[in-house]
């Protein structure tokens, strides 16, 4: 699997003027996206896991049944297939 990283930096500042984290793992043909919260997050900054995925695929091309995404306080959750 090819990671756009550029693209994978701007999704990150975008996250992190809003105090949050994102940590990117390849697991097989998986991507396993963590996203944390810091002490000042908004906690209504996050958009809904569904639109997140497609985010994620649009920028890095990734097919969104791959992407497992976590938001702060929860388990990874598997892409639609």
């Amino acid at each position: 699997m090819t990671i756009d990283h550029a693209a994978l930096d701007g999704l990150r500042a975008g996250l992190e003027a809003d105090d949050y984290a994102m940590e990117v793992t390849e697991s097989g043909d998986r991507l396993q996206v963590r996203i944390s919260a810091g002490p000042d997050a908004c906690a209504d900054c996050l958009v809904p896991k569904d639109m997140m995925r497609a985010v994620l695929h649009s920028a890095l091309g990734v097919p969104e049944e791959r992407i497992e995404i976590g938001y702060p306080g929860e388990t990874l959750e598997p892409g639609g297939e």
